[in-house]
């Protein structure tokens, strides 16, 4: 197939309402296209103990679910996100406790974590004070750039 065709089967593509297409010749080569069709979710303002499925364009994102409680604001905390890609210790060693749980008070530039990234330990302080509602991931997780490690009320 030459690229004027495969141009072609792509304009084509992007005409139709076709999501996805997989097409294999019988010299063995294989073509497969996914039209990247964004949808925006809307979430009403009343939704009061409910749950939520959340789709994203045409990757679906399994057990991808979000819990609003009865009254609770969904902007109502702030989030620590990762700066790196690592691995997430809560604790300077297994032995220690860890730097914070859930519930406990945090200021601005306490260390909060530690995010092992080629084998340096970067210490993840807090950007502001607050209160640890929610600790996104567990103790040796993997975590990546901008992933959620901490919700602080």
């Amino acid at each position: 197939m030459e690229y004027k065709e495969i141009k072609q089967l792509m304009e084509d593509m992007g005409n139709s309402k076709l999501d996805t297409i997989n097409i294999e010749f019988p010299d063995g080569t294989k073509i497969s296209m996914i039209k990247d069709t964004k949808k925006e979710t809307v979430i009403p303002s009343d939704i009061t103990n409910q749950t939520i499925s959340l789709e994203t364009s045409s990757t679906q994102v399994s057990n991808t679910m979000a819990t609003i409680k009865k009254g609770e604001k969904i902007d109502d905390y702030k989030v620590i996100k990762s700066p790196m890609v690592g691995t997430f210790f809560e604790s300077s060693s297994p032995s220690e406790a860890p730097f914070v749980k859930i519930g406990d008070k945090v200021h601005k530039g306490q260390v909060l974590c530690i995010v092992e990234a080629m084998k340096l330990m970067n210490e993840i302080e807090s950007e502001f004070d607050g209160e640890i509602v929610e600790i996104c991931v567990k103790n040796e997780d993997m975590v990546e750039y901008g992933m959620p490690l901490f919700k602080i009320r």
